[in-house]
């Protein structure tokens, strides 16, 4: 019997542009769970650790985290950090989607524990195939049950 909930995908990008091009390419690629979008690095942390900044309001919940790395309030860096250091949301995947292709930052986005690294302005085809890969993954994936 599979109880897994449905995977959310918190969107964090300010360009409204691009929000709605990542959006549109999503359900191109077929994926119809739920977007929750963020403009800003201090409200898609608020929601992603919870009001009392522990994470556990998302304990147990399937996310997927879209984020941009050039923010207008502080680098996605930040975010991906928090997310991978706290217990309750780091098994979520981060994929980062920014403009820069600087190898130095990449590599750092993987040592913090981003899942794939994509680099904007998106080649529909690449980012077409890492969603998919992507919804493979979390049509797949299982958070493990709290004890």
């Amino acid at each position: 019997m599979n109880n897994a909930r449905p995977v959310t995908i918190i969107m964090v990008e300010d360009d409204e542009g691009h929000a709605r091009l990542i959006e549109k390419n999503i359900r191109r690629a077929g994926v119809a769970n739920e977007i929750v979008a963020f403009t800003n690095g201090t409200e898609a942390l608020a929601f992603l650790m919870g009001p009392d900044g522990t994470g556990l309001v998302n304990k147990g919940r399937q996310l997927l985290v879209l984020l941009d790395l050039n923010l207008p309030d502080m680098t996605g860096i930040d975010i991906l950090e928090k997310v991978k250091g706290n217990e309750h949301t780091r098994r979520s995947p981060v994929v980062v989607l920014t403009t820069t292709d600087d190898q130095r930052e990449i590599q750092r986005c993987y040592d913090l524990g981003a899942n794939v690294y994509i680099t904007k302005p998106v080649d529909y085809d690449g980012f077409a195939n890492a969603i998919k890969q992507l919804g493979l993954f979390f049509s797949v994936m299982q958070i493990p049950e709290a004890d």
